[in-house]
C-alpha cells in the first residue's frame, strides 16, 4: 500500500502532484485505519477465548498499533516533503 502511494506521489508534477500526493496521503491512511482496525477486531477475539490473557493481548496489540501509527507518520512525511519539490 505504501508502493502505491509513494509511486503516485513521485510520477506527478505540479497541479497533478498535488493531487498524487494526496491520494497517497489517503491510500497511506486508510491502509493503517484498516490494519489497526483488523488488530482490534483480533484482540477482541483472542480476549472472549482467553479473559486470562487479556494483559499480553492487550500489551501485543498496543505495540503493533503503535508501529502502524509510525510507519504511517513517516510515509505521510515522506509524501509531504516529495510534494514540496
Amino acid at each position: 500500500m505504501f508502493d502505491l502511494a509513494m509511486l503516485l506521489a513521485q510520477q506527478s508534477v505540479g497541479v497533478a502532484g498535488t493531487v498524487g500526493v494526496g491520494i497517497g496521503m489517503g491510500l497511506a491512511i486508510l491502509g493503517a485505519g484498516i490494519g489497526i482496525g483488523r488488530i482490534g477486531g483480533s484482540a477482541v477475539e483472542a480476549i472472549a477465548r482467553q479473559p486470562e490473557a487479556v494483559g499480553s493481548i492487550s500489551t501485543q496489540m498496543l505495540i503493533s498499533a503503535a508501529l502502524i501509527e509510525g510507519a504511517t507518520v513517516i510515509a505521510l512525511i515522506l509524501l509531504l516533503l516529495l510534494g514540496q519539490q
